[in-house]
């Protein structure tokens, strides 16, 4: 299997420290957060990763080499000047990435996640993982039911926790920025995403999140809860309280 990391972004809400590094290449506990993304990758058994690249791309070879010595061989995917946000990243990278399901992680999250405890193939089109709603999102993006199963937003987009028909067991959880895709959830993204996102583009800019919220529709998202650390990395701030904790 391989992995896709995303390191594409600006970082706006990081800055000023963003002007100068990369977001993903911030350190945490002396080394780069990709560089713990990396290890633990190579710990579950994927030796091959795809890095898309675009604000401050140059830095990323600089930093972590061709990934020899984090047991892993890196592919670049570069975006250009303009990011092209995690679903048109994803599109891009896939020449890469192959014709096999494919994990996907963000690369500003900071987590003790093992990556092997995945599935070898998602049961749908695909499998993410979901933790418990941090303080800047208290509503969560999905559902998770007690059979796997991850539901999106209700009619109305309303959110499908907040939906009378939801099993009490179902619990409204945060993506983690972590996921094991098949391609095909790319399939119909012009349909889904509409010329209005850039689906006339050359080189199309779109996010991946209503890619996630029509599969969950089509009863093809399934999912697990991850309960140990994650941090989204999205502010100094969470970053400064990451050191100290980890101090």
């Amino acid at each position: 299997m391989k992995a896709l990391i995303f390191a594409a972004g600006r970082g706006e809400r990081m800055r000023p420290l963003t002007e100068a590094t990369p977001k993903p290449l911030l350190t945490v506990r002396g080394k780069p957060l990709l560089a713990w993304h990396l290890e633990r990758l190579a710990a579950a058994g994927i030796d091959e990763v795809v890095i898309n690249v675009s604000h401050l791309a140059d830095q990323f070879p600089r930093i972590l080499g061709d990934g020899e010595r984090f047991g892993v061989r890196i592919h670049w995917s570069h975006e250009g000047d303009e990011p092209l946000e995690t679903g048109g990243g994803m599109l891009q990278a896939l020449p890469l990435l192959g014709e096999a399901p494919f994990l996907a992680v963000n690369g500003d999250i900071f987590t003790d996640f093992d990556f092997a405890t995945l599935p070898a193939t998602p049961a749908g089109l695909a499998h993410l993982v979901l933790v418990d709603n941090p303080p800047q999102h208290p509503r969560g993006d999905f559902v998770l039911h007690s059979d796997a199963r991850v539901s999106g937003e209700a009619a109305g987009g309303r959110p499908a926790a907040q939906d009378s028909a939801a099993p009490a067991a179902a619990r409204s959880l945060t993506y983690a920025g972590i996921g094991l895709f098949r391609p095909e959830i790319l399939r119909d993204w012009r349909t889904v995403i509409g010329c209005a996102a850039g689906a006339a583009a050359d080189v199309p800019r779109f996010k991946l999140a209503p890619l996630l919220y029509a599969a969950a529709a089509q009863g093809e998202l399934t999912g697990q809860h991850h309960s140990g650390c994650w941090i989204d990395v999205g502010t100094p701030k969470r970053l400064a309280q990451l050191q100290a904790t980890q101090a």
